[in-house]
């Protein structure tokens, strides 16, 4: 297979039915599942920076072009349709899913619509639609300065929360308690905006301080009409920071069939008119009931999508494709159990020298390091996610999950020494 073609055999005889164009994969050990289940379900071809390695076994073809340039994108878009059927068109990478809506738009596929992907992907934008159309929302601000935070904090009542516009992973989000706090949360939430693109830069979100534990739901969109896969449950810490520090998804939880909760989804997706694709949506169980944090137009991070998939049995990459080429989910539940996982964060920023995952453990089904010797992590505001290893672990319930969680990480070993001289924020 050349940098443009197409194998030969069975997948050639594949290539008939078309393909789906996938923008972008990401890393080996937190994509190879859902490349896997895509390939399974049709025929894929790639848009990638850089010459498939490990990808290769799962794709019909690829071309090399750098996905970060949108121009370039579509040209190749357009350049593959010319040869190939292309029948659909996903990403599940948080920074080119407006680019892939742009592709869709220009092929005349199925897609969440620029303007439905933009509700996502621009939070500020996110909160007015679903504000006016009477979701739920946290009262919120938008600000240019650090004076302007200040105004905005006052007005809504501390403490608040101080975002970035379109960042994601919970980069740049700070709590502020008091006046001295919002100054400083501005700066943080502001300079970590400038990371990310360009058309989100600049300013920050101030927000009503949501009380209650969280979750993220991930749901397939097909024409409008959205269908729950599985609930998460998150873990935060690193006070005041948000850092997700791990999650667990119950075949059995409640919350997958409440109509409250399922109501809100649906008018906040009909709110931001998404039409075809996947999303992720973190939502807040506060004591007025379930509130929206925010949706994404992708399938979850921090392999959540594959402890559901373990959990109930779903496949989350065929999701995504059969929502991709316009047709109606199919999935069912096929196993029922709790599947957690949780991240090993360093004690303060240092230098790796040796991360050792545990190889066995009660209901251990996965343990990876995620760090290798010589890197440095940075805990918020230095750096974010700044994670040297993973565990993921089943039991019977959540509490029983929980404890097997706490004992698998408790067994993962971390060699570091502290970074002598810290970096500016």
């Amino acid at each position: 297979m050349d940098e443009n073609g197409a194998q030969n055999g069975a997948d050639g005889e594949r290539e008939a039915d078309g393909v789906i164009l996938l923008i972008g994969c990401g890393l080996r050990k937190y994509r190879e599942y859902l490349l896997a289940g895509a390939a399974a379900t049709h025929p894929v071809w790639l848009f990638t920076g850089e010459a498939p390695d490990w990808q290769s076994p799962f794709l019909t073809g690829h071309t090399v072009v750098d996905v970060t340039d949108r121009a370039a994108v579509l040209a190749a878009a357009k350049e593959l349709a010319d040869r190939v059927p292309v029948r659909g068109v996903l990403s599940w990478d948080e920074t080119l899913i407006v680019t892939t809506a742009h592709v869709a738009e220009a092929l005349g596929l199925p897609g969440a619509g620029v303007d439905g992907v933009e509700g996502c992907r621009d939070k500020f934008r996110s909160r007015r639609l679903l504000t006016e159309a009477g979701v739920d929302q946290p009262r919120y601000a938008w600000v240019d300065t650090a004076e302007e935070a200040l105004a905005a904090a006052e007005s809504i009542g501390y403490p608040v929360v101080v975002k970035p516009r379109g960042m994601g992973a919970s980069i740049g989000v700070v709590l502020a308690a008091d006046a001295g706090e919002v100054v400083e949360a501005f700066r943080t939430a502001d300079e970590a905006s400038r990371i990310g693109a360009v058309s989100y830069r600049g300013g920050a979100l101030v927000e009503e301080y949501l009380d209650g534990p969280e979750i993220s739901i991930d749901a397939a969109v097909v024409d409008g009409e959205y269908h729950p896969m599985f609930v998460a449950r998150k873990q935060v810490g690193l006070f005041p920071y948000f850092e997700e520090i791990g999650h667990h998804v119950a075949a059995d939880d409640p919350l997958r069939t409440d109509e409250t909760l399922l109501a809100m989804l649906r008018a906040a997706h009909r709110a931001i008119g998404y039409g075809h694709g996947v999303t992720h949506t973190e939502v807040k169980l506060t004591a007025r009931g379930p509130v929206i944090v925010e949706i994404n137009g992708r399938l979850g991070g921090d392999l959540i999508p594959r402890i559901g998939q373990l959990a109930t049995g779903i496949d989350p990459a065929r999701a995504a494709v059969r929502a991709a080429l316009g047709l109606r989910p199919d999935f069912g539940d096929t196993v029922r159990r709790t599947v957690g996982i949780r991240f090993g964060y360093p004690p303060e920023d240092c230098e790796v020298l040796a991360v050792v995952p545990p190889t066995e453990a009660e209901g251990l089904l996965a343990a990876e390091a995620m760090a290798e010797p010589g890197t440095e992590l940075r805990l918020p505001p230095n750096g974010y996610i700044a994670r040297h290893s993973y565990v993921v672990v089943a039991g019977a319930d959540p509490e029983e999950a929980a404890g097997r969680l706490d004992a698998a990480a408790a067994l993962v070993r971390l060699e570091w020494r502290p970074l002598a001289v810290p970096v500016a924020a």
